[in-house]
């Protein structure tokens, strides 16, 4: 930055910093007003300058515990911190929950990380344009998950007309005018682009695509809430909308804040519509919520082992997604 750009920044918030006492507590202002001017100096940088010591212990605390972004496994995480609902250290924190609710038995895994290095996704071959599959047991265990959730069955068919990428490698980059597509940036932040016409999807695509570095990304859907608001599920989406099956889902709750969700179908339990699991995730308080791949595929692994009941065989799946601490075993191995 130039120096009269730093001397013009400092002068600004020396004169934000003798006046924000007097504003923000000034009896004729709202506390919404006072919130919003707040948030708008936050977006301009100027809290960044008058508070430059807590950014940098935020910024330096996101990133002590980063991992690279490959498909290389996650750290070893310590099986003394696991408990039957859930696992914490210092860089992840994860709770298990059971949910019965009329007649639908919901698994929940709620997940706080350090970084976005640590939402990953993991593939059954060695190249993301094999067409292996294997398990999302085996999957978990081979890439130290905490807690997995099945993908979207990217190779089933390599034909597929998708827009899928896997830990910043292109799958393929196509659009579908009938599916939802999910793209999870370098800040883990999730990007619904709905299913429309195919220059409008592409746009849609292209404009994300500027704004950020695309992780990793899944055709599949239907997209259940998007910005905040539980979307209208079509009664023409693809794999059985109406119909009560089981579901999985993955959504963000905010920066760094997600939950992974099966609702099982097959058993006890009845499954759900897609609407139902849109409601559901709504419900949540999720701000982006996905449909992934269901029926059979719907799995949820934690500590090494299956939190669903799956109702059947287990069904090999071409990817995963996952969450992983990055604390190094160095760290608490003797």
């Amino acid at each position: 930055m130039k120096l009269y750009v730093r001397i013009l920044l400092g002068v600004l918030c020396a004169g934000l910093v003798l006046a924000m006492p007097f504003v923000l507590s000034a009896p004729n202002m709202l506390g919404e007003v006072k919130w919003q001017l707040l948030d708008e100096m936050e977006e301009e940088g100027f809290l960044r300058y008058l508070l430059p010591r807590a950014y940098a212990e935020a910024e330096e605390e996101e990133s002590a515990y980063a991992l690279p972004v490959d498909f290389s496994a996650g750290m070893e995480p310590n099986p003394a911190l696991f408990t039957e609902n859930g696992y914490e250290d210092a860089s992840i924190r994860v709770q298990m929950e059971t949910r019965e609710e009329d007649g639908v038995i919901w698994r929940i895994a709620w997940v706080q990380i350090s970084s976005p290095t640590q939402l990953r996704t993991a593939i059954a071959g060695k190249k993301v344009t094999s067409n292996a599959n294997a398990l999302v047991k085996s999957m978990a265990e081979k890439n130290n998950a905490i807690v997995a959730l099945n993908g979207d069955y990217y190779s089933n068919d390599p034909n597929k007309t998708t827009f899928e990428y896997r830990m910043g490698e292109k799958v393929r980059a196509k659009t579908n005018q009938k599916k939802d597509i999910l793209i999870i940036d370098q800040n883990g932040d999730f990007h619904i682009v709905l299913a429309q016409a195919k220059k409008d999807q592409q746009a849609a695509l292209d404009a994300v695509a500027q704004e950020y570095e695309i992780i990793n990304a899944f055709t599949f859907g239907p997209a259940l809430v998007k910005d905040g608001e539980c979307l209208t599920i079509s009664k023409d989406y693809g794999y059985n909308p109406n119909g009560r099956e089981p579901r999985s889902a993955i959504g963000q709750l905010d920066h760094l804040s997600y939950v992974m969700v099966i609702a099982e179908g097959r058993g006890e339990s009845k499954g759900v519509t897609h609407q139902e699991l849109a409601n559901f995730m709504a419900d949540l308080n999720c701000q982006s919520a996905f449909n992934l791949d269901g029926g059979g595929s719907a799995t949820l692994v934690y500590h090494g082992d299956y939190y669903n009941t799956l109702g059947g065989s287990p069904r090999t799946m071409s990817d995963m997604i996952y969450f992983a601490t990055a604390v190094p075993p160095e760290a608490w191995k003797e």
